[in-house]
C-alpha cells in the first residue's frame, strides 16, 4: 500500500469498527449471541442511520485534522474536540450522541481557562477509553516524523501521553495508549505481527521510575497468553484495558477484517469503542481493500473522510526517517 491507502485503511477501519458497534453498544454477550451483528445496521441504542459513527471516529478525525493543520499542538488538539462538543463539528450527521463522563469533564475544565495538558482526570476512576479510541492518528504521525523505529524513542511516548492526557492521564491510561500506537506502528511498517512493537513498548515503560509499577497490569498483553485466552476471559467493558485486550485478542484470533470486527462488536458492551480500536489495527493489517465495500458504501460522510486521509498523507507523504 501507499502511504494514503494505509491512512485510508487506518481511518476507515476505525471508523467502519466505530459504526458497526453504535447500534448495539450496551447490549450483552448474551444477547448479541442470540442476535449477532452480521453487518450494518440501522436504529439501535442511539437511534441512528446504518453507517452512523460516534465520538470515537469524531475524536480521531479531529486529531487526524489537527496533526494535518498544526502539527503537534495540544491546544489545538483541544480546541477541534470542544467545536465537536458544542459545536457537533466532525460529527456524522451534526449531532453529538454519545461523549464519555471522563471526556465532557476535561472539555469544561478547558472551556474554564484550564491549560490544555492539564485537562485529563488523573484518577484510578479516570480509565475509561476515551483516549484510546483516539490515539490511531498519533502513531501514523509519529511514523512519518520520527520514523518507523519511534517505539524505541522516548520522544515518541511523551507525545502519546500528552495526547491522551488532554482527557485521560493517569498512567494506565497513558500506557494503554503506548501500547496501542507501538502495535499499529508494526503493522504501519508492514510486519504481520503486532509483538515487537509491543516488546519496545514495555521494554520503555520497565524504564520508567513512574509508570513501571503499572506493567504487571498489562501482563496479559503477551503473545503466550492473550492470542490463547477464551472468549469468557475477554472483557469488553468502557475500562481502557478491557478495550485494548479485546482489540488485540479479536485481531489475533482471525484471519480477516470482517471475522476481526464482527467479533468485536459481538462481545457486546462498549462495542463501538471496542470496534474502533479493532478497526483500526486490522485496517492496517488487511488494507482497505479488505473492508467490505458494503460497509463502506453506507459510512456517513465517506467523502469528508476520504478527503482529511488524503490531506494528512499529502502533508507526511515524504519517506519516514531511516
Amino acid at each position: 500500500m501507499n502511504f494514503e491507502e494505509t491512512v485510508k485503511s487506518a481511518m476507515f477501519g476505525l471508523v467502519v469498527g466505530d459504526a458497526l458497534g453504535v447500534p448495539v453498544e450496551f447490549q450483552s454477550r448474551e444477547e448479541l449471541e442470540h442476535d449477532p451483528v452480521t453487518g450494518m445496521r440501522a436504529d439501535g441504542t442511539h437511534h441512528q442511520p446504518a453507517g452512523t459513527w460516534s465520538d470515537d471516529s469524531s475524536m480521531a478525525l479531529c486529531l487526524l485534522e489537527s496533526l494535518t493543520v498544526k502539527g503537534v499542538d495540544y491546544g489545538d488538539m483541544m480546541a477541534r474536540f470542544l467545536r465537536w462538543a458544542d459545536e457537533g463539528y466532525m460529527t456524522a450527521h451534526g449531532e453529538v450522541f454519545d461523549m464519555g463522563i471522563a471526556t465532557q469533564q476535561a472539555l469544561t475544565r478547558f472551556t474554564h481557562g484550564t491549560p490544555a495538558l492539564e485537562c485529563g482526570g488523573a484518577g484510578e476512576y479516570d480509565n475509561g477509553n476515551g483516549s484510546l479510541m483516539r490515539i490511531l492518528p498519533m502513531a501514523l504521525y509519529l511514523n512519518r516524523t520520527l520514523g518507523p523505529d519511534f517505539p524505541r524513542m522516548p520522544e515518541a511516548y511523551q507525545a502519546i501521553h500528552n495526547a491522551s492526557a488532554l482527557t485521560h492521564v493517569h498512567p494506565i491510561s497513558l500506557i494503554s495508549c503506548g501500547l496501542y500506537c507501538a502495535a499499529a506502528n508494526e503493522l504501519l511498517c508492514g510486519r504481520t505481527s503486532i509483538w515487537n512493537g509491543i516488546k519496545a513498548a514495555k521494554a520503555f515503560y520497565r524504564s520508567q521510575t513512574a509508570l513501571a509499577p503499572y506493567l504487571d497490569i498489562f501482563r496479559r498483553i503477551d503473545p503466550n497468553i492473550l492470542p490463547s485466552l477464551h472468549k469468557s476471559e475477554v472483557s469488553s467493558s468502557g475500562y481502557v484495558l478491557h478495550t485494548l485486550e479485546a482489540a488485540l485478542w479479536c485481531l489475533e484470533r482471525h484471519d480477516s477484517f470482517r471475522g476481526c470486527l464482527l467479533e468485536a462488536v459481538n462481545l457486546g458492551e462498549d462495542t463501538d469503542t471496542v470496534g474502533a480500536a479493532a478497526g483500526g489495527v486490522a485496517g492496517l493489517r488487511y488494507g482497505m481493500d479488505k473492508i467490505p465495500e458494503n460497509w463502506l458504501a453506507v459510512i456517513a460522510k465517506r467523502e469528508l473522510i476520504e478527503g482529511l486521509c488524503t490531506s494528512f498523507s499529502e502533508k507526511f507523504c515524504i519517506a519516514a526517517k531511516e
